[in-house]
């Protein structure tokens, strides 16, 4: 059987597609057994492609954008190959061309856990393309090529020509990225989160994820990645850091040191009277030891477990503190133990509220006023190191220990 196709392109940079009446057909057909030369073969029949197969879409060898305005017409915009920069794409998908695979994050548990749904990210969700020269400057741009080489914008996809003439669009879900005010470091106060386009242009946020009204285009900002910048790929948020700024960053030596100074001080329960200490890191993030110290995280006293002062009348964790008398969850407490999320090399000292992960002041009140996108319209501010959302005044609380009595 043969598969042949008809596509009528126009030039090799910009080509607007139009319906052709039947050239944008795809003939179904194969030599007849007893044929004849020159007798034509069996036709089954013909598959008709709107918008129209173009030779850019079928040459694997060539990157192209394929921008469709109507089922009658679409413009394919052709990228030729450039020695001075590398691309890394980011996606759902599982295939080669993707260099980092992603998955959906569930608020209050990381990823992969809670129920099954539907994935929100794309199987090609986004691009970065990296100057191969200093100061190897990583530009992010929204969608990525598939098998093919090619990126699809569909017909419910945003998309316009620019005022110079070119084509730009948004992907369905979006992709946003938020700048940090200060860079990442002790000073950083978020940024304000924002879109970027196809082209790498950047732009205020639609009304609603998926709408295909674009935001106002941002002159003064850039798609240039910054240390700390976060991307939002409707799904899952990721943190750039940059070589420079993780050579500030804590080091998981420091880290350790942390935990094993914290340890030293026999910080004790105030009532059992147990000394407390938090587990190593090599024993993962299992079922809380007997010294695992515990939380309650509307006041920050830190205990060992107990099973009193439940009040089962306002939920399974909640529990009334000892010391001060305020009802509210009750958690085990675990050291946050991914550097590359911490502003600096504070001392562990506060925790997240409700979820328990313990670091430096200044990182927890950092987390703490960074709101991350959440479905189509929401924003929440969630633990870096598990995704949970965070809860209470403040969404993270100074933990209160007591020394040894001794």
């Amino acid at each position: 059987m043969v598969l042949e196709g008809n596509p009528e392109v126009g030039s090799p940079q910009t080509s607007g597609l139009r319906h052709p009446g039947n050239k944008g057909s795809c003939v179904l057909s194969s030599p007849r057994e007893d044929a004849q030369p020159g007798e034509e073969p069996i036709k089954y029949g013909e598959l008709i492609s709107t918008p129209l197969v173009s030779k850019a879409l079928s040459n694997r060898g060539q990157h192209s954008i394929s921008y469709t305005l109507s089922r009658s017409h679409s413009v394919i915009v052709e990228y030729t190959h450039d020695s001075d920069t590398d691309m890394f794409q980011i996606g759902r998908s599982t295939e080669n061309m993707i260099d980092f695979v992603v998955t959906d994050t569930s608020p209050g548990g990381g990823a992969g856990e809670g129920p099954s749904t539907q994935s929100t990210i794309s199987r090609y969700a986004c691009r970065i393309l990296c100057d191969r020269r200093p100061p190897y400057t990583a530009r992010i741009y929204a969608a990525g090529f598939d098998a093919s080489s090619n990126i699809f914008l569909g017909e419910r996809a945003a998309k316009w020509r620019t005022p110079d003439g070119l084509m730009d669009g948004l992907t369905t879900n979006g992709v946003l990225v938020m700048h940090p005010a200060g860079g990442f470091s002790e000073d950083s106060a978020p940024g304000v989160w924002r879109e970027i386009s196809v082209c790498g242009n950047v732009y205020t946020l639609r009304d609603s994820r998926s709408a295909q009204q674009r935001g106002k285009l941002v002159e003064n900002e850039s798609n240039v990645l910054q240390d700390g910048s976060l991307i939002d790929l409707c799904g899952a948020t990721l943190l750039w850091r940059t070589p420079a700024g993780l050579l500030r960053a804590p080091t998981l030596k420091q880290l350790e040191a942390q935990r094993q100074e914290a340890n030293a001080a026999r910080p004790q329960c105030p009532v059992g009277l147990s000394t407390l200490a938090f587990p190593s890191p090599a024993r993962g993030r299992t079922a809380p030891d007997k010294q695992q110290p515990w939380v309650y995280v509307r006041c920050g006293h830190v205990h060992g477990y107990h099973g009193w002062g439940c009040r089962r009348e306002r939920g399974p964790q909640e529990r009334e503190c000892p010391l001060c008398r305020l009802v509210g969850p009750y958690v085990p407490l675990w050291l946050g133990q991914e550097a590359g999320l911490c502003l600096d090399p504070g001392p562990p000292s506060h925790a997240f509220a409700p979820c328990g992960h313990v670091c430096s002041e200044k990182t927890a009140r950092y987390w703490a006023q960074t709101p991350l996108p959440h479905g189509t319209h929401a924003f929440h501010a969630a633990c870096p190191f598990c995704g949970a959302w965070l809860t209470g005044e403040h969404g993270c609380i100074r933990l209160i220990f007591q020394g040894p009595l001794d």
